[in-house]
Parts: structure tokens; C-alpha cells; sequence
């Protein structure tokens, strides 16, 4: 991973905190697991009460893909890995 990799991780890491604060009070949590800036691609892991929650596809797309698109144009798509 070069600087810019890591700064960028690193400004992602810190978007996620954000929704971090909306996620835990109801007993969940998201982890970033990989950032691939070729394909936009951002992976993250579902923690807590989001895993099997029924919302939680709702969580990934509408609140945490639409917050860091906003904030990071070049992410197409953020997806839930187990």
C-alpha cells in the first residue's frame, strides 16, 4: 500500500466512524475491509446485530454506500463481505 493508498484508508476509516455512531446504539458495527480505487469498489464487514438483521442491506446502500459516494466520488459501489 503506497501514501496515497493509506491517506485514502485512512479519510474512509474516518467517514465510517461517523455511521459508526448511528450503528452501535442499536447494537452493530462496520469494519472496512478493502479499498480497490481501480474498479471504485470499497468492502466492508457487517458486525453485531447488523449481521442477518433485516435492514442491514438497507444500512449498506442507503447509509453508509450513499455517505462515503458523497463524500468520495470515485467509490462506485460498497459491498458486505463475511
Amino acid at each position: 500500500m503506497n501514501a496515497n493508498e493509506a491517506k485514502i484508508r485512512q479519510e474512509i476509516e474516518k467517514a465510517l466512524e461517523t455511521i459508526r455512531q448511528s450503528i452501535r446504539p442499536h447494537g452493530g458495527d462496520v469494519e472496512l475491509v478493502a479499498v480497490d480505487m481501480a474498479s471504485g469498489v470499497v468492502k466492508v464487514r457487517m458486525h453485531g446485530a447488523c449481521v442477518g438483521c433485516p435492514l442491514s442491506e438497507i444500512t449498506l446502500k442507503q447509509g453508509i454506500e450513499a455517505d462515503l459516494v458523497s463524500k468520495f466520488p470515485w467509490i462506485k459501489e460498497v459491498q458486505a463481505v463475511e
